[in-house]
């Protein structure tokens, strides 16, 4: 239904649309209001148009309302009783280390000095030249001669370096046997006295040897 209300003529006394100035099916002109208006409807598009201007105003209310930020609730302040419990004050001896000051290390990360030492070699305490198992500090050898002599250590298992020297090639020559050195040869080269030594680990021991001629 629409909202312009309709009237009648007054000729044909038939209904049109009230902004007609002639009825539109016996051509009478309108005079006024015309004989007859519709007043229930045109109360029924009042009716419409107050209904659509109250949702206007409830959208625009909704509107308002969510757009206003929510006003915060201060929380009363408690005036009677702003002291703090002794339970949550720290106590003092936890804090006694001060913003740097050194803290010591923990036990367990303590570098502490090895004090484990390797066993040491037992040290040379007397070395004998021997011949056949017994001491030999002088003796003879004849030019080609060959001698046998050993080498005796104390304490036994002794690891050290094995040294013979002569005191004149000319004499008489050593040659080590073993590749220890604990056995040589003593060959006679000539006529004359020199000095056999051995030296093991800083201890040495001496034989003179005398040489003489072949025959």
């Amino acid at each position: 239904m629409g909202i312009i209300s309709e009237v009648k003529c007054a000729r044909c006394d038939r209904k049109y649309s009230g902004v007609r100035s002639r009825c539109p099916y016996c051509g009478a002109r309108r005079i006024g209001r015309g004989k007859y208006t519709d007043e229930a409807d045109n109360s029924k598009g009042k009716m419409w148009i107050g209904i659509l201007i109250m949702a206007v105003l409830v959208v625009a209310v909704v509107v308002m309302l969510l757009a206003t930020p929510p006003q915060e609730v201060e929380s009363p302040v408690n005036t009677l009783d702003n002291s703090t419990p002794s339970s949550l004050i720290p106590d003092e001896s936890e804090n006694d280390t001060l913003v740097g000051e050194d803290v010591p290390p923990s036990p367990e990360y303590i570098n502490e000095p090895d004090t484990t030492t390797a066993p040491q070699p037992p040290e040379v305490r007397a070395v004998t030249i021997t011949y056949g198992g017994r001491t030999k500090t002088d003796f003879t050898v004849r030019v080609a001669e060959i001698v046998p002599l050993s080498v005796r250590i104390d304490p036994l298992g002794v690891d050290a370096e094995i040294i013979w020297t002569s005191s004149n090639r000319n004499v008489f020559e050593v040659v080590p046997v073993d590749l220890e050195g604990r056995q040589v040869r003593v060959t006679g080269t000539g006529v004359g006295t020199a000095t056999l030594t051995v030296s093991v680990g800083g201890v040495e021991a001496e034989c003179i040897v005398r040489g003489r001629a072949a025959g």
